[in-house]
């Protein structure tokens, strides 16, 4: 046998369906091009497929040319039907879970699925592929060495507001997903709590023909779209708190704001930057230091 015949054959029998697994298996946010070839092999060799939503998942299914039996698995009866789900794996079958666009267990109810067959000793195996959050957190132009995923902000108004007030001091970049008609109110939620002048890409519809991406200030956000109406689900990428500096000796904080710029003028610093150090040192909006020194020289 050949060298290539023998990568072929190994890559085959890599991928092969085993029985008794549940495969979890990423599907295109928008665009169909996204979908792997492992993905379709996957789906056209299990012997069921569990989907958020079967009639929106047959539609994909039938755009790849396959057909195989389908149970619903979502927010209101994964319960009772993960219990069903797990029972046929034990038996010995094959199932791909799949949600209606992106991967699932994130931020999904796949995360209870897996939970379940991780404690009934099932195998589980991840067919990687599209990620909303991750797709723009690229695009977002923000820091992406660190991040936290938050999802969807509670409804209820006291969880909502508690949940923000966690994240005031949060330095890593923030991924929040959003539906259309919450944007606006979403968008002032975030201000109230982490400040207007806090950077925020806006990304919809993604990978699909409208794809946008806006970059700007949560201020400006909220001006932006008191013009216009919000359309195609959103993922919200947030910048952290910028961490203040310590100041180089604690008396600085005593000083008048004008004799704290100047300390930093007098190192050589112009006085823009001297007012962005004084505001990092205490914390407060640049702005707030630039009306106090209009007529520092």
């Amino acid at each position: 046998m050949s060298s290539v015949k023998k990568l072929e054959a190994n890559a085959k029998e890599k991928n092969r369906v085993e029985s008794g697994v549940l495969y979890l298996v990423a599907t295109p946010i928008g665009n169909l091009a996204d979908l792997s070839e492992r993905a379709v092999k996957v789906l056209s060799e299990v012997d069921f497929i569990a989907a958020e939503d079967t009639r929106n998942s047959m539609k994909l299914l039938s755009h790849l040319g396959i057909s195989k039996p389908m149970v619903s698995y979502f927010e209101h009866n994964k319960r009772e039907r993960g219990e069903q789900i797990a029972a046929r794996l034990e038996a010995g079958e094959s199932c791909a879970l799949i949600t209606d666009a992106g991967t699932p267990a994130i931020s999904d109810p796949g995360e209870d699925m897996v939970a379940l067959c991780a404690a009934r000793g099932i195998r589980v195996s991840s067919i990687p592929g599209p990620v909303a959050s991750i797709t723009a957190l690229t695009l977002s132009g923000l820091p992406t060495g660190r991040f936290t995923f938050e999802g969807f902000l509670s409804v209820n108004k006291a969880e909502r507001r508690a949940h923000l007030e966690e994240l005031k001091t949060q330095s890593r970049t923030m991924l929040f997903h959003e539906a259309p008609h919450k944007l606006k109110t979403t968008l002032k939620d975030l201000a109230a709590a982490f400040g207007e002048e806090r950077r925020i890409a806006l990304c919809r519809e993604l990978t699909k023909l409208n794809e946008e991406v806006l970059r700007m200030t949560l201020g400006e956000a909220i001006a932006y779209y008191g013009e216009r109406e919000p359309r195609g689900e959103y993922v919200l990428v947030v910048e952290g708190t910028q961490t203040a500096s310590a100041p180089e000796h604690p008396r600085l904080q005593e000083l008048e704001i004008p004799d704290h710029v100047r300390h930093y003028m007098a190192q050589g610093m112009s006085k823009n930057d001297a007012i962005k150090q004084t505001a990092k040192d205490r914390g407060v909006k640049k702005n707030e230091i630039y009306q106090a020194v209009l007529d520092l020289e």
